[in-house]
């Protein structure tokens, strides 16, 4: 079970970092005006999610354990609070300074997307070491 646990892991930490090159990439091209950045994204992400549905053991070790509840913590942290945030920072931001354009609502989402991206490799780390020093239980008992 921990090695299931451990590619869910990875799992969802390589997905989360999939999904910040794309938001990442939709700001470079409307920074310099070209569609190539997103272009190459896109296709980078077809061709992980093509390879993992068509990779036997990936799709294997992706029904042995809870890829699923993994995903959700990482959609937690890389989009439902980084997107709460944005807004939140946005509205003071040009209620009290001056008025953001697309582009800088756009870099202000992928910052705190990118913080959220880290906050939840660390929580990993940390399950994981919590799991690597955690005696097994039922060992032998004098």
């Amino acid at each position: 079970m921990p090695k299931a646990r451990h590619y869910a892991d990875l799992v969802a930490v390589l997905t989360g970092l999939m999904w910040l090159v794309v938001f990442w990439s939709v700001s470079l091209s409307g920074q310099i005006g070209s569609v190539e950045p997103i272009m190459a994204a896109l296709l980078l992400l077809a061709t992980l999610v093509l390879v993992s549905f068509v990779h036997r053991p990936t799709r294997v070790l992706m029904r042995r354990y809870h890829v699923r509840k993994r995903r959700t913590e990482m959609w937690m942290h890389l989009l439902a609070l980084p997107l709460t945030l944005a807004f939140l920072f946005g509205v003071v931001i040009e209620e009290l300074l001056l008025p953001l354009d697309g582009l800088q609502k756009m870099l202000l989402f992928n910052v705190f997307a990118t913080a959220g991206w880290l906050v939840f490799v660390v929580t990993v780390l940390i399950k994981l070491a919590m799991h690597a020093t955690r005696r097994p239980r039922g060992g032998n008992r004098a």
